[in-house]
């Protein structure tokens, strides 16, 4: 298995832990669990080494930080602390060349998160550790992820699900454009000033203030994605924006029955935008009929099913996933983050202990090339899919 230009680097391996920070123990960032066979031959197994290495990977959507090993206990104390561990080494064997990395996500200073102080802390803290080491590139253009391909190296790209933290002021998107984010989310879940969520029980749409967002973001080039956002606000967003915009993490309603899936009129309408949507991995979310125990099996049924309603030129993949356990961080964060109202509200499923062959964003772009290795898929369609609609999209928004 090939490796980037990864040298060793650990997370704020230039501060003493314990004395300059508080210290966590990290879940691992390889091997943590036993890898996936998904039954290939030699011979299909070097064609997906090859894919992956000629071609851009692109995760549209990932968290690859090291969640703490005592999740369900630390994990908001160790979110307080603001020093999440970046899983250096796990990413340097996933194949990926870049990925969109979603940040502000947890509670630094507020209850709640996804505030100003919040995210600009996260970030900070996140630019501060990149700053150390020589792996990972800031990412703020496609001519980035490209020099990091050839490179060796590891572009990451800022990204914010919603953007309730610019409460009233536009101007904080110059701010965070700025700051190199190159994505934001119109909501997340919950309704905020730009428009509406899917957790509401009525989406009252795109508002005055949310059009002038997308208008500046437009403006600024930043990709806007619609994944948590309600039905009316995306179809609204879609109308109003004069670039394409991005389902980065989602799957097909029409496949599985919950908010978090997105109908196929929004799927469509984000196409004929000349947008995309990434195929999500999050546990529970992308179950399918056919496929009731969520790995990646039923992801994959959302990838055909999108696919089929909208062409291949139009999917890729944003699996949404952790080092860790990630059904300990939903355990945590449930009520916050809407997962009873947005997931469990559908169908029956089995439960899980995690989606296998989709766990965590070392595996991830490495088992789905396997896959469309394995299900017949051309070389062209899969580099389409693990990344060249990503930048041909991108080359557009920004």
């Amino acid at each position: 298995m090939a490796t980037k230009r990864y040298t060793g680097y650990r997370s704020f391996s230039y501060l003493e832990a314990g004395t300059d920070y508080t210290e966590f123990t990290p879940s691992a960032d390889v091997d943590r669990l036993p890898e996936h066979d998904l039954g290939l031959t030699a011979d299909e197994q070097a064609r997906a080494e090859h894919l992956l290495t000629d071609n851009i990977a692109v995760s549209l959507h990932d968290h690859p930080v090291r969640l703490p090993q005592r999740a369900r206990t630390e994990l908001l104390q160790w979110n307080r602390e603001a020093r999440l561990a970046y899983g250096y080494e796990g990413l340097s064997r996933s194949g990926l060349d870049a990925v969109f990395d979603n940040l502000g996500w947890g509670a630094c200073e507020s209850r709640n998160g996804w505030k100003w102080d919040d995210v600009i802390t996260d970030l900070g803290m996140r630019l501060c550790d990149f700053a150390h080491q020589d792996y990972v590139i800031r990412a703020e253009s496609v001519a980035d992820i490209r020099r990091a391909h050839a490179d060796g190296r590891l572009a990451v790209v800022a990204g914010l699900e919603g953007a309730a933290l610019i409460e009233n002021e536009i101007d904080r998107l110059d701010v965070l454009h700025g700051l190199g984010v190159r994505q934001i989310g119109i909501a997340y879940s919950d309704a905020n000033s730009l428009g509406g969520g899917l957790r509401e029980q009525t989406d009252g749409g795109l508002t005055a203030l949310g059009r002038r967002a997308v208008r500046r973001m437009n403006q600024l080039g930043i990709a806007i994605d619609l994944s948590h956002a309600g039905d009316r606000t995306a179809l609204e967003v879609i109308e109003a924006s004069d670039k394409p915009v991005l389902i980065t993490h989602a799957g097909a309603r029409g496949l599985w029955k919950t908010a978090r899936m997105k109908p196929d009129e929004v799927i469509r309408a984000c196409a004929e935008t000349g947008g995309m949507i990434g195929i999500e991995a999050a546990p529970y979310t992308t179950v399918s009929p056919q496929h009731r125990r969520h790995t990646i099996e039923s992801v994959m049924d959302h990838f055909r099913y999108c696919v089929d309603l909208v062409g291949i030129e139009n999917v890729g993949f944003g699996p949404d996933t952790f080092f860790g356990d990630h059904l300990d961080l939903h355990h945590v964060m449930s009520k916050k983050w809407g997962v009873a109202d947005t997931i469990r509200s559908g169908p029956e499923f089995e439960t899980i202990e995690s989606v296998a062959g989709l766990e965590n964003p070392g595996e991830c772009f490495r088992n789905i090339t396997r896959w469309l290795v394995k299900h017949g898929y051309s070389d062209k369609d899969i580099s389409a899919v693990i990344g060249g609609n990503a930048l041909r999209v991108l080359e557009k928004i920004w």
